[in-house]
């Protein structure tokens, strides 16, 4: 579970934003998306293709 400090005095936009990039940095709402409608077998191993070869060109 996600849990972000408030401390006395803050507001709470401060609060949602750190919450929202704790949430982004460890991958919850891109588990969420991927996860909202099904996929088949097929499209996922395409788009992870897609996604390694993306990474790859960025490194050279």
């Amino acid at each position: 579970m996600t849990t972000v400090k408030v401390r006395p005095g803050d507001s709470i936009d401060k609060a949602l934003r750190a919450l929202k990039k704790r949430l982004d940095k460890e991958g919850v709402m891109k588990a969420v998306k991927a996860h909202r409608f099904y996929s088949k077998p097929s499209v996922k191993k395409r788009v992870k293709s897609k996604a390694a070869t993306k990474y790859r060109r960025q490194k050279v």
